[in-house]
């Protein structure tokens, strides 16, 4: 028996013992990003709406499922909204899988060279998916008309429970009506000096972070005070009023009572989004944390570091000789 033959059958009894297979794994169906189309578009409408979605999938395979008015009612009727199984739906979404610890990522495509989503931003989504329960993933959003967008994200709410996960509705409910309440005050806020709807949703993360590391049985007061915290880290003191702020209060209240910090991955996926949201508005956040931006305290202490600091710099020890 030749030498070669014998490593054949060496290697072959290897594999066999340890269960591998020379064969390429196959994709689950399951694990392919999911294309929710509306039903109200027509047929050359659906074509761009494809094209625009599967672009950043480079060729890659995906399934399509349509989206229609009794999604809209399953989803966003019970958070207060009137929509009829007969609602036209232009908007549409893709939902991709990342793996774990990934975050949520939003972008909204322009369709044929436009963004038609005239209302809700891409952080306003990525907020919104997080209090949902939707984790470790990519979401593209958009529509062949223009629309305000706010229910854009019915078709991922299906999207993501036709992939075998399963959506809390009552912190669907708190998705859309945090979605609502910061699109509200960025429109109220809108061209304002000072304010931009990327610091008011990373002041939201981040206090959906403090919140999670707190838990479900987080008080009023306790949320009230992260509020305020991330408000003044964000800049956003002297622009939020006090409307606007208990908005905010109300909102995060609800998505405690929602049972979303009772998500173990709540906190990372909430961290994840904050850094998400500072690192692609990072001219805006590197703009507003510079020295002239801290307040008085934490400039006061950083002065007195420095000094010190230089102090001993200068400071020559002398020691006898023995």
């Amino acid at each position: 028996m030749k030498k070669t033959s014998i490593i054949s059958m060496i290697m072959s009894l290897i594999l066999s013992i340890l269960g591998f297979s020379i064969m390429p794994k196959q994709v689950q169906a399951d694990d392919l990003p999911l294309i929710c189309l509306g039903t109200s578009l027509t047929s050359s409408q659906r074509d761009g709406t494809v094209k625009t979605l599967s672009a950043p999938l480079n060729g890659a395979s995906y399934q399509s499922t349509t989206i229609d008015g009794s999604d809209l009612v399953k989803y966003l009727n019970p958070s207060g909204s009137n929509f009829t199984t007969s609602s036209g739906v232009w908007s549409s979404a893709m939902i991709q899988k990342t793996a774990q610890g990934r975050g949520i990522n939003v972008k909204i495509l322009d369709y044929q060279g436009r963004n038609n989503i005239t209302t809700i931003t891409a952080d306003q989504y990525k907020n919104a998916a997080l209090t949902a329960g939707i984790a470790d993933a990519n979401i593209y959003v958009t529509s062949a008309v223009p629309i305000d967008g706010s229910g854009a994200l019915a078709g991922v709410y299906a999207a993501y429970s036709k992939t075998g996960e399963v959506l809390n509705q009552s912190q669907v409910n708190a998705a859309q009506d945090e979605m609502g309440t910061l699109s509200q005050i960025t429109k109220e806020n809108k061209d304002k000096d000072g304010y931009s709807d990327a610091q008011l949703n990373h002041a939201v993360a981040g206090a959906k972070q403090e919140m999670g590391k707190i838990g479900n049985n987080i008080t009023n007061s306790q949320i009230e005070q992260i509020v305020n915290n991330q408000i003044n880290i964000n800049h956003l003191g002297d622009v939020i009023n006090n409307n606007q702020k208990q908005a905010i209060i109300k909102v995060l209240i609800e998505v405690r009572n929602s049972g979303a910090l009772k998500d173990n991955k709540f906190k990372e996926q909430a961290g994840a989004l904050s850094e998400n949201i500072k690192q692609n508005a990072k001219g805006i956040f590197d703009k507003i944390n510079t020295p002239e931006n801290r307040n008085w305290l934490q400039q006061f202490f950083h002065n007195v570091g420095n000094f010190f600091n230089q102090l001993f710099a200068g400071v020559m020890f002398i020691v006898p000789r023995s």
